[in-house]
């Protein structure tokens, strides 16, 4: 299998061949890939000439065939110099990983494509998810592309554009009246009877890989050099932990000199057992039974990453916070209107908490920072306006048009 040597164990370390498996059967704890990174020959200009999407890192990426890549274009997103936003905060050097741009409009895409691409490498004939919007988009666009059936497990009531898009590309959606960890049992169980690739459940030792490639991105786009902190919205806690370990690995394989990035945990204040356990300096996660917040992408009470991604921030000297829904409304608003980037209410929470850690005194205005801006805001334009509202209409006259102008 290529560089991608073994499923390991969080919890106990055993070992496992890379086959279609994610608990160990020992504790019943996470799997996860580990690679041959001595054997890792690759130097900056290895990735010179290579396509600019996440495959350019295949070395990195627990595929062992370029054949049975499903690849839609995602990745190598744009990293923006926010310059209007850091001068209204006091910052020197802010930047903007836009995500938004991806094929479906959110870095799911990035998990998805791998994810999808292990089902076939594994033979699965069918693939499927348990999401809240954009991974249900993500994969149903995967699936599609490589002519697998997906079925896509959703909580009711998540936003109409969300589900529109995932149907779009085929899919069978299964509403589920309940929230999202009951859509994620639901979707559990359906694998384990069916023999479905539930891409972030059974196929997760391999999907969580794809989201690392922000890391990588962000350290060559930075001339091969890592940021000082980092932004990470927080739902599962799956991102966040990919994030880390994609400095990590780059370390390790020697395209970056030195890995001290800070990693903060973002998460709303209707929905943040992460953030909470970090602000007790615990690993210990608290469910939120019945999450509250306009930020549906990242409504997980009970995140199956909590843990990592907690001791993940701990270790890394990050920080954790949360804001509330009326901070991420303010917040898309402020990015659209000095960057001109529309995210949706998890994109912007990162936004919303860099502001609080800026007010608090938690961030040097000579960092580095680059906040994760995951999803884009056209999938949920109703936060920000309301669905009823319509521009006052004028006389096609210019002493009215004016009056406008002067204001």
């Amino acid at each position: 299998m290529g560089k991608a040597q073994v499923l390991e164990c969080r919890e106990c370390g055993k070992e496992y061949d890379p086959t279609f498996r994610y608990i160990c059967e020992e504790c019943f704890g996470p799997l996860e890939v580990k690679y041959d990174l001595a054997s890792i020959k690759v130097n900056k200009e290895t990735f010179a000439s290579r396509p600019k999407s996440l495959w350019r890192y295949f070395e990195l990426l627990p595929l062992d065939a370029k054949s049975r890549i499903v690849d839609l274009g995602a990745g190598y997103t744009p990293l923006h110099r926010a310059e209007r936003l850091a001068k209204k905060l006091g910052l020197k050097n802010l930047y903007i990983k836009n995500d938004t741009v991806n094929p479906t409009f959110s870095f799911k895409d990035r998990p998805a494509s791998v994810a999808v691409s292990k089902a076939l490498g594994l033979g699965l004939s069918a693939v499927g998810s348990p999401s809240t919007g954009n991974l249900a988009a993500a994969t149903a666009a995967h699936a599609a592309r490589a002519g697998l059936p997906c079925y896509i497990f959703i909580p009711w009531d998540i936003e109409p554009t969300k589900i529109v898009q995932a149907a779009a590309y085929g899919a069978e959606i299964v509403a589920i009246k309940g929230t999202y960890d009951d859509a994620n049992k639901l979707a559990t169980q359906a694998g384990e009877i069916y023999n479905i690739g539930v891409v972030n459940v059974n196929l997760r030792p391999y999907y969580v890989e794809g989201s690392k490639t922000l890391g990588f991105e962000v350290c060559e786009q930075l001339g091969w050099e890592a940021p000082d902190h980092v932004i990470v919205p927080t739902g599962s806690g799956a991102l966040l932990c990919a994030v880390g370990r994609g400095f990590d690995q780059l370390e390790d394989v020697g395209l970056i000199r030195e890995n001290n990035v800070k990693i903060t945990s973002a998460q709303p204040y209707g929905c943040s057992p992460i953030v909470d356990a970090i602000k007790k300096s615990t690993d210990v996660i608290d469910p939120v039974e019945k999450p509250n917040t306009i930020a549906k992408s990242l409504a997980i009470g009970e995140p199956g990453d909590g843990i990592y991604a907690a001791r993940t921030v701990m270790e890394t000297k990050g920080f954790g916070e949360n804001c509330t829904d009326g901070e991420i409304v303010d917040a898309i608003k402020l990015l659209a209107s000095t960057e001109g980037i529309f995210t949706e209410p998890a994109g912007a929470v990162t936004i919303a908490v860099l502001k609080k850690l800026v007010a608090e005194g938690k961030i040097d205005a000579d960092e580095t920072i680059v906040c994760y801006v995951t999803g884009n805001g056209l999938k949920t334009p109703e936060v920000v306006s309301a669905p009823t509202s319509k521009p006052v209409a004028i006389d096609p006259k210019l002493e009215v048009l004016a009056q406008i102008i002067r204001r």
